[in-house]
């Protein structure tokens, strides 16, 4: 398959049911068992994945989701987002033909990519979960979110380049609806609820890859560990890195290097 950004329709998507048909950037490449890989809550540009790396040997779809990137804008993400976005996900497969497909997901990515391998298990053949979030009371990362809405050109220049190439002039926007919904699900954390999968983590029947850095500051204490026990079949694969371990200057190679090699163990 040639290398490339392909956009597409799908009916509906559930993150945004009004805009029907809705249209979906996607890029695509390479041949043989599919893989998709889904960006985090910032979008692709600001932690691109080494999609040559995937295709070698794969047939790689990356798609923008409804709310970023070339896929249009969000006023706000609803509780419950990640969920639709993983059922937006299976529509993008369905939309290239797509019925089984191994994910990649990264940060949010990696929740959606949990929650595809628990509502249809059967279509997943396998996951990657990097800097996966479990914990829905993230408290230490709250002055982060917040500075995603009030002040996000703090985060860098090199950071804010690359939103802008992602998003356009509305980048800011799509930070601050990624802050609003997480301060949300922090808020009800603090409340009570214990994770962000209605405690059904431990349901996933997909091998299972836990790529995560060292040094994540996302990652609450014990976070973890809750992941682990919840899937203790799972290869635990920790790197020198912070919250983006494929996208690390340093170990971006070998994160790669190990999420690749698990793809490839995992073909049928």
């Amino acid at each position: 398959m040639p290398a490339g950004p392909l956009r597409i329709a799908i009916p509906a998507s559930p993150i945004a049911p009004s805009r029907s048909p809705a249209g979906i950037l996607v890029r695509q490449a390479g041949a043989g068992p599919a893989v998709v890989l889904l960006h985090g809550g910032w979008g692709w540009d600001a932690y691109p994945f080494d999609v040559a790396a995937v295709a070698r040997r794969h047939r790689t779809i990356a798609p923008d989701r409804v709310g970023y990137g070339g896929s249009g804008r969000l006023a706000g993400l609803p509780r419950g987002f990640h969920v639709a976005m993983a059922e937006e996900t299976f529509l993008v497969m369905d939309a290239l033909g797509i019925e089984r497909a191994a994910i990649w997901g990264h940060s949010d990515g990696a929740v959606i990519a949990a929650w595809m391998g628990l509502l249809a298990p059967t279509r997943v053949r396998a996951l990657v979960l990097e800097a996966l979030h479990v914990v829905a009371d993230k408290s230490s990362s709250v002055e982060f979110f917040q500075t995603a809405i009030d002040a996000p050109e703090r985060f860098g220049p090199a950071v804010v380049e690359a939103l802008r190439r992602d998003h356009g002039e509305g980048w800011r926007e799509v930070l601050a609806a990624g802050g609003r919904a997480w301060l949300s699900i922090i808020a009800e954390g603090r409340a009570g609820r214990a994770d962000l999968y209605e405690g059904r983590l431990g349901e996933l029947t997909a091998p299972t890859l836990l790529l995560h850095g060292t040094r994540d500051p996302r990652t609450e204490p014990g976070e973890l560990e809750a992941a682990r026990r919840a899937l203790p079949a799972a290869r635990v694969a920790l790197v020198d890195a912070g919250h983006c371990p494929h996208a690390s200057e340093r170990t971006g190679a070998e994160a790669t290097r190990l999420a690749v090699e698990f793809l490839e163990a995992h073909h049928t």
